[in-house]
């Protein structure tokens, strides 16, 4: 289970200082350690109207965000504050609060002092998986024409998934009601976000009016309404924090409670495309991408910031598979093995289970790119690990059990006559000595050869200067030597074949189980995306079809204008064919 993250109080993510976004690296540091899904919930608010109260309220604390009763802001870019989510366990809250000032148009503010006031809000659109908007007063043309300013950016700049919408009322006076019936909070956003149809979409004003909605509705499917009372008597906003709550007013504080419900019951985890969970090191990531291409001068785009991810996370689920492979072969391996064949089987268990392990970390692996290094580092790895130990195994079993040998040539035990005979009986009596020790590993054969190899001179001069044999024994001792070495090559060149036969039949089976988990995994994913996808088109569906409402409803109208306006230019071209002869309207002359 991994360790919560709690911070004691909030603490800046993005400072806006001197027309610059900065990222805080004590910020950065704190998310880098969140292993744990997060559920990001962002507010933002234009006229600083208790956000920071909502927000302490989610945190589950009295303090924590400042409330900002004075003129001066106290949020001034980001703010952070990480919990424990008090409703879903092994997640993490993560609770963005923001303050901007919008004023004026949204490529006004491209050009003007207040742009990064706008990139400010996008980033809270598109790091948020609840986005939540404060306003003051009734939902009004000014709050729709902000927010619209701020989807078109965010839609500039590549979102392909927003966040779930939720729009805050603050200081809501009116009754919820319409001729006379009660209507809910969510009706109410929805007539508010209501298009106008008929006679109106003709008007070139309602352009204006339709069009913040239309884009409102299209980038935030999925919305919900909550409307506050005043908390207190104006007089007493500047010492909210200090009051106790049965000094509030009892529907603000039922309000409060039903807003924070909602939102910790029904805010999501943080994703991305394809569905893919946002941890503390993503969401990290996300922060970095977004602001350095602001910094820039380039626009944030979404699925650059995914790629750029998917490449660190690629990276690191390359080592974490090696790593796990690494260990399960230390824990399973002793080296060298008995046989190749015992190390190929615990190399592909092994290996296995690395698979399992990049998968389970690893997400957008273009064209299975990471997956290959992975494969064929694996493969390597697993060839020089029982090479290089046999190797020195073999080599230091030889150098036992020949060193007497070798030692006694030097002394010249050797160099008399029979010497050579009794040179070669000692040295079979030494490889059958060699061969009867276990587990040399797979190069059993080929290290001994070698280094019989490096004593053939010995052995030569042995028989050269042996004054007991003939030139004739001498000649044929010679002879068996080269059947003897020829044997053992054609002996060698059957290893080394059979050898291979089993690296090729170990590599296809790890390509076969290279192929069986990743299309595994895209089967996941294949479902998981048309379930979203699904959802979506759903969502879409609905803002088409009420386009195609409207539409419908102003060709109807202009059909019944162009019907009356054909009448009336007969009727008034026959009363205008000559100045005598005049038609009445009905049809004498």
């Amino acid at each position: 289970m991994a360790p919560e993250i709690d911070l004691p109080g909030p603490m800046s993510l993005i400072d806006n200082t001197k027309g610059q976004l900065v990222v805080n690296p004590e910020a950065l540091k704190i998310l880098s350690a969140i292993t744990q899904p997060v559920v990001v919930v962002a507010i933002v608010d234009l006229y600083r109207t208790g956000k920071s109260y909502l927000m302490n309220k989610l945190a589950g604390k009295k303090n924590g965000f400042s409330l900002g009763s004075t003129v001066q802001s106290h949020s001034k870019g980001i703010w952070m504050w990480c919990v424990p989510h008090p409703k879903k366990p092994e997640h993490t809250l993560v609770l963005l609060d923001t303050e901007v000032t919008l004023l004026c148009g949204f490529y006004n503010d491209l050009q003007g002092d207040n742009e990064n006031d706008s990139w400010i809000f996008a980033l809270a659109v598109l790091l948020s998986s609840t986005f939540v908007y404060n306003s003051m007063g009734t939902i009004n043309q000014q709050a729709m024409d902000q927010l619209h300013y701020v989807t078109e950016l965010t839609d500039r700049i590549k979102a392909n998934s927003s966040p779930a919408f939720v729009w805050t009322p603050r200081d809501f006076t009116l009754e919820l009601e319409v001729d006379g019936e009660p209507i809910t909070a969510d009706d109410y956003l929805e007539l508010s976000l209501k298009l106008r149809k008929g006679y109106w979409v003709l008007i070139k004003k309602s352009k204006s009016f339709n069009d913040p909605r239309l884009c409102i509705q299209k980038f935030f499917p999925n919305r919900k309404c909550f409307i506050f009372d005043w908390p207190v008597q104006k007089k007493y906003l500047a010492r909210l924090e200090q009051l106790k709550e049965e000094e509030l007013n009892p529907d603000f504080i039922e309000q409060v409670a039903e807003f924070c419900s909602y939102i910790l019951s029904h805010s999501n985890v943080k994703t991305l495309s394809g569905g893919i969970p946002v941890n503390g090191p993503r969401l990290e990531s996300l922060v970095l991408t977004y602001v350095n291409a602001i910094s820039s001068g380039d626009l944030p785009c979404m699925e650059n910031a995914v790629l750029a991810l998917a490449q660190i996370e690629n990276s690191a689920a390359v080592e974490k598979a090696i790593a796990h492979y690494e260990q399960q072969m230390g824990q399973k391996v002793q080296l060298p093995t008995e046989t190749l064949q015992e190390l190929l089987d615990l190399h592909r268990d092994s290996e296995r289970e690395a698979i399992e392990v990049f998968m389970k970390n690893s997400f957008k692996d273009v064209d299975q790119t990471f997956q290959r290094k992975l494969g064929i580092y694996l493969a390597q790895l697993e060839a020089r690990r029982d090479d290089f130990s046999s190797s020195d195994c073999c080599m230091a079993l030889l150098q036992d059990i020949f060193g007497p040998l070798e030692e006694d040539v030097k002394q010249g035990t050797f160099s008399k006559p029979g010497g050579y005979r009794l040179f070669i009986q000692k040295q079979q009596e030494l490889k059958n000595k060699y061969y009867q020790v276990p587990r040399k590993g797979i190069q059993a054969e080929e290290v001994p050869k070698k280094y019989l190899e490096s004593k053939e001179d010995v052995a030569d001069a042995l028989l050269q200067t042996d004054q007991s044999l003939s030139e004739k024994e001498k000649a044929i001792e010679v002879e068996r030597i080269k059947a003897e070495s020829a044997e053992a090559a054609k002996k060698m060149l059957e290893e080394i074949q059979k050898k291979n036969e089993q690296m090729m039949e170990q590599k296809d089976k790890s390509y076969q189980e290279h192929v069986k988990q990743l299309t595994e995994k895209m089967e996941r994913d294949r479902a998981q995306f048309m379930a979203e996808q699904e959802k979506t088109l759903s969502l879409k569906l609905q803002v088409f079809n009420c386009i195609i409402s409207i539409f419908s409803s102003s060709l109807q109208l202009r059909a019944e204008i162009q019907r009356k306006s054909v009448e009336y230019l007969k009727y008034h071209l026959c009363n205008t064919l000559t100045p005598k002869k005049r038609l009445s309207k009905d049809g004498r002359v």
